[in-house]
């Protein structure tokens, strides 16, 4: 892949708009800047008006563009940002200008990845701008932005300037004499590395709470058939999303929609009644009942004041149980339990409260640290692993613990993109949209 070419892509949305946002990268486009804008001179960061022609000198669009001189742009080369109107056919006809100029389009994360090559970011950096761009809610974008702005990066750095220092140390007691090195050197690199271990060990165990902000809260309604989870379901999305019945086992399969709940993305899940299946068709969707009870986040246990609910006296954190149903009967002796009633709505405000809490709960966990996700997480407990195995390691074997903690730096610096493959590249770039 040439880093150096000119690549140009859409960075606004795609369709009819108003205003549309065209992106130019590559090595000394000044002169292409000033034919654009029919210029002899232009200063960078100036926005120009300009009626913007073609190689014949037909006009294409009269545009407002912007020279980024190298390196301070985003990708660390000269970058050119056309706003045209955002009408289909003048983006069309402006990427056959830069086509017919020398210029290619670019693939996707193509700008993000010449950023990191110029050292303009990291690999952190670049997960959190993916999870930017997909970020729904208010807390998605919060933990997407600190990720972005270099916070999990400083992190990460410490830690692995740390670790090489560590084994740096370890490595030097085989060399030097005792009196020629720190007093006391061998205890406190244990000291340092154990410190180390447990802060890659908690990063580790804010996964799940990570993950849940950024893919959203797996949230799934179960109990037996008939008890009304489908009308809760319905009531608590605010939309007739699952077929309602008063036919026993009604909801075959597992019906799952997205909702904003306290600025946080909740899939929430209508599962299949468990009871015992009656045909091969009920027995997938028991299955994938259990599944989705699997991964849940939470668990909102749904029982009826048909079927005589037995509710246990130590409920889990995770869990909320309900008794649906209540308009049928005005008997509430049940402690720690929601009590709703689709048909007036009773209860149904509680409940959403109820899971704000448990979800804040949940990622109250993943507010400090870095925000940990199935890439960062593999090498972090390859990380955590070496570390381990150093502190394991014999009391004078030295060059076992400078081995160990050199290979968890190198995990932290594959993080990072300082020690990394083609490979990890292209799965961390290709999470990107054209333009970025």
């Amino acid at each position: 892949m040439n880093n150096n070419d000119i690549i140009f892509a859409l960075s606004s949305g795609h369709g009819k708009s108003g205003v549309a946002v065209i992106r130019v990268s590559g090595d000394d486009l000044r002169d292409l800047f000033l034919k654009i804008t029919n210029r002899k001179s232009a200063d960078a960061r100036h926005a120009y008006f300009a009626n913007f022609r073609d190689t014949s000198g037909d006009l294409i669009d009269q545009v407002i563009a912007i020279y980024f001189a190298a390196p301070h742009s985003f990708t660390g080369t000269d970058i050119i940002e056309i706003h045209s109107h955002g009408a289909p056919a003048v983006v069309d006809k402006i990427f056959a200008y830069l086509n017919s100029v020398g210029g290619r389009m670019a693939m996707p994360g193509e700008f993000s990845r010449r950023a990191f090559y110029n050292n303009k970011m990291d690999l952190t950096d670049i997960d959190g701008l993916a999870a930017l761009l997909d970020a729904q809610t208010d807390a998605q974008r919060k933990s997407a932005l600190a990720s972005m702005m270099g916070g999990d990066s400083e992190i990460y750095n410490a830690w692995r300037t740390q670790m090489i220092e560590i084994s740096a140390y370890a490595g030097a007691m085989l060399d030097y004499a005792d009196d020629e090195l720190p007093a006391n050197i061998g205890q406190t690199i244990r000291d340092h590395t154990k410190k180390l271990y447990d802060e890659i060990s908690a990063a580790i165990s804010r996964y799940t709470a990570v993950r849940a902000i950024r893919s959203g809260f797996n949230v799934a309604l179960v109990g037996k058939t008939n008890v009304g989870k489908s009308s809760l379901f319905n009531a608590i999305l605010g939309a007739n999303r699952a077929i309602v019945s008063d036919i026993p086992g009604t909801t075959r399969d597992v019906v799952s929609a997205s909702l904003d709940i306290g600025g946080y993305m909740v899939n929430l899940s209508d599962t299949a009644g468990i009871r015992r299946a009656t045909d091969q068709v009920e027995k997938i969707g028991i299955a994938r009942t259990k599944s989705e009870i699997e991964n849940a986040d939470i668990i909102i246990n749904v029982y009826s004041t048909e079927n005589n609910p037995r509710i246990p006296k130590t409920i889990k954190p995770n869990e909320i149980y309900v008794i649906n149903k209540s308009d049928l009967s005005p008997n509430k002796k049940h402690k720690n339990v929601i009590y709703t009633s689709t048909k007036s709505g009773a209860g149904i405000r509680e409940l959403t409260a109820i899971i704000c809490d448990k979800i804040s709960a949940i990622a109250k966990t993943a507010e400090n640290g870095v925000a940990v996700n199935a890439r960062t997480r593999e090498l972090l407990v390859n990380a955590a692993g070496e570390l381990k195995s150093a502190l394991d390691a014999p009391v004078e074997n030295y060059d076992i613990f400078s081995e160990h903690t050199r290979h968890a730096a190198d995990a932290i610096g594959r993080i990072l993109g300082t020690i990394t493959a083609t490979d990890v590249l292209d799965a961390t770039f290709s999470q990107l949209c054209l333009g970025k």
